[in-house]
């Protein structure tokens, strides 16, 4: 394609894909399938690559991420991002507006719900988005640009150009993006968030755009910081409808209010309706209306004289405990679930609610009958507090010996409170265990998802990680929405996969304690399966970053039968079994590399595969062990603190020529 033909290609998709984002994202419609959206956003970011000046500031690729790296660069407000006194009672409100009253005597009130998320500022020049930062401590905050462009409710070019204008907003999880992100680390046995509030923040500071993109963050936005042109406002009303009219998602169920009494009821009934919302809020904001006035009463050292945040109390209830399940994760986990009887808590109905592990159940003396505390940690997690009457009837809960799904022993290691079932053949983690196996830094089978997975396990044409290369086309095809064509690119898939590196299948195990690095550090330094499953503890723990509770787990892991016999599956299905990234070459043997900024020829992952391809180690933090500072573009805090330790920094094209 020539680049007239290309121009005109790039201005259509970005209009029709920045059309559909804002009617699904502002009115919830949606004109198009989701197939034939990825489809044109596919098709753009090519045009892009291919054509580089032709990418605009307005770009729905932007909304994908991996273009650029955060800097997380300070960003002085040059309007200070206050937060609010706030108020617990009916009292406190009345309070607040008697010290209006003494000023205006008559006030109009604004009354917003208090989204549960992270301020967040946005400055944009001629219309078009140019900084986003956190709001930090008011003063001093941080740029997350870079990701703040992946929120797809935030407009990158306004519908109106004005010379310049700051906007706050909050940035937010909704309830079902939080449920699909937790669902997933579940899965992944990670760490899981406590609560939307904490996942939006953690996804608005990732490094890397793309994991930000994939969070499905929101925003509101509910004040103007600062302005140059554009329409003359009196009110906080007519700024919020001005917003409206520029493009922005402005905070909802806002009201105008005559009097405090008016106020407060609008208070009540959005605290009456906050179950039903799909995000949490943590309280309603009261403002007064007149610019004026807010100029006037001014602010203290630390809050607005004019506005005032009321918190509702967290809801708690008293109910039975029925039953405590034990569900078996991944990774063999035994995770205790309470049965209770049915409750409303924040507008919905609850019967079920985590209990943690055996140490909680022991602490809190929790025994099946007792009456217990729920809550809903963030308004969405249900968790049980406490015990607030035992009955004396049962004794607490003991947690069982043996996995509930496969009567194998279960075992607690040293320093650790997970009881968990070590059998790599229990049915419970089946489906877990396979979707790490065919995940992107396992053995990265394209179209093996965990909807796929899941058909396949039902159906029992899986039992085991190998049996995914016994697969043929006739199975697949007879599957619910696999045609001939995906039934063929996932025979494909699963056929290069058997010549992935040593370090991947290692990873794909799911051995308790390996992740990707000490997988590719085993790999690298035993260079076969053989050779590692005929190591002892003492060669494991000879290889520098494998301490010895990971040689431990590894060991017995591979001393299993069970996963002796399932390698052995896998060397009959011809998958390798070889190191292949050995280097003979170990140029960067003993250094330490942290790289920083963007790369113009490199991903930062790839540069790590080079660095580590020479005998070298990639480490994300500087300090005086670091060798070398590897310094892209916009490079930000590392590259001043090498500076400070005096460590040696270099360029990419210092880099490429350190590896000819």
């Amino acid at each position: 394609m020539d680049f007239t033909s290309a121009e005109k290609r790039v201005n259509e998709l970005t209009a029709i894909l920045n059309d559909c984002i804002e009617k699904y994202y502002m009115g919830n419609e949606s004109d198009v399938s989701d197939y034939d959206y990825d489809m044109m956003m596919r098709e753009l970011s090519s045009l892009e690559e291919e054509f580089p000046e032709l990418l605009k500031s307005d770009s729905p690729t932007h909304r994908v991420g991996g273009r650029s790296d955060n800097t997380f660069e300070e960003v002085v407000h040059t309007v200070r991002m206050e937060s609010l006194q706030d108020a617990f009672s009916e009292d406190e409100l009345r309070a607040f507006d008697t010290r209006v009253k003494k000023v205006f005597p008559t006030v109009k009130y604004v009354v917003e719900p208090k989204i549960d998320g992270l301020s967040c500022s946005l400055e944009y020049r001629d219309g078009v988005l140019v900084r986003a930062s956190t709001r930090g401590d008011g003063n001093v905050g941080e740029d997350v640009t870079a990701n703040v462009k992946t929120i797809r409710s935030v407009p990158l070019k306004l519908k109106t150009d004005i010379p310049f204008i700051e906007v706050r907003g909050e940035v937010y999880m909704s309830h079902a993006s939080f449920q699909e992100l937790v669902a997933q680390q579940e899965l992944n046995e990670e760490k899981t968030f406590k609560n939307p509030r904490n996942a939006a923040s953690g996804s608005l500071r990732q490094k890397n755009p793309k994991v930000t993109a994939s969070r499905k963050l929101d925003i509101f936005v509910f004040n103007i910081q600062q302005k140059e042109g554009g329409r003359e406002l009196s009110t906080h009303n007519e700024s919020l409808k001005y917003l409206e009219e520029l493009g922005f998602k402005t905070i909802p169920g806002y009201a105008l209010c005559d009097s405090m009494d008016e106020a407060i009821e609008k208070i009540k009934s959005i605290g009456d309706n906050r179950g039903s919302l799909s995000f949490d809020i943590d309280g309603a904001v009261i403002k007064t209306d007149d610019f004026s006035m807010r100029e006037e009463l001014g602010s203290t050292a630390k809050f607005p004289k004019w506005a005032v945040a009321f918190k509702y109390p967290p809801e708690e209830k008293s109910t039975k405990l029925l039953d405590i399940e034990i569900q078996v994760g991944r990774t063999g986990v035994l995770t205790p679930t309470a049965i209770f009887e049915p409750i409303i808590l924040a507008g919905t109905t609850v019967s079920r609610a985590t209990l943690n592990n055996a140490d909680f159940i022991r602490e809190k003396g929790i025994a099946i009958g007792d009456t217990i505390i729920v809550r809903k940690a963030g308004d969405i997690i249900p968790e049980v507090l406490s015990v607030a009457e035992h009955k004396g009837e049962n004794n607490v809960y003991e947690y069982p010996e043996k996995c509930p799904a496969c009567e194998s022993a279960v075992v607690r290691e040293d320093g650790e409170s997970a009881i968990r079932c070590v059998n790599p053949d229990c049915p419970a983690q089946l489906l877990r265990k396979l979707i790490h196996f065919c995940s992107r830094d396992a053995m990265d089978i394209e179209g093996l998802g965990s909807a796929v997975l899941e058909q396949l396990v039902n159906e029992n044409l899986i039992s085991k990680a190998s049996d995914i290369y016994r697969l043929n086309p006739m199975e697949l095809i007879s599957l619910e929405r696999m045609g001939e064509k995906s039934t063929f690119n996932l025979l494909d898939a699963i056929e290069k996969s058997k010549e992935n590196d040593l370090y991947k299948l290692i990873f794909a195990l799911g051995i308790h304690h390996i992740g990707l690095k000490a997988a590719k550090l085993l790999a690298n330094h035993f260079g076969t399966m053989d050779n590692l499953l005929n190591a002892t503890k003492e060669d494991v723990t000879s290889i520098d970053g494998i301490g010895d509770v990971m040689a431990d787990t590894l060991i017995k892991t591979l001393a299993l039968t069970e996963t002796r016999t399932l390698i052995d599956d896998f060397k009959t299905m011809g998958l390798n079994m070889k190191n292949l990234t050995e280097s003979v070459d170990k140029r960067f043997e003993g250094m330490t590399f942290v790289l920083t900024g963007t790369l113009s020829k490199y991903g930062r992952r790839e540069a790590q595969e080079i660095i580590e391809k020479f005998g070298g180690k990639a480490s994300g933090s500087v300090s005086k062990k670091t060798s070398v500072v590897l310094a892209g573009e916009d490079a930000g805090s590392k590259l001043r603190k090498a500076t400070e330790l005096g460590v040696k920094i270099i360029n990419e094209a210092e880099f490429e020529e350190m590896i000819k």
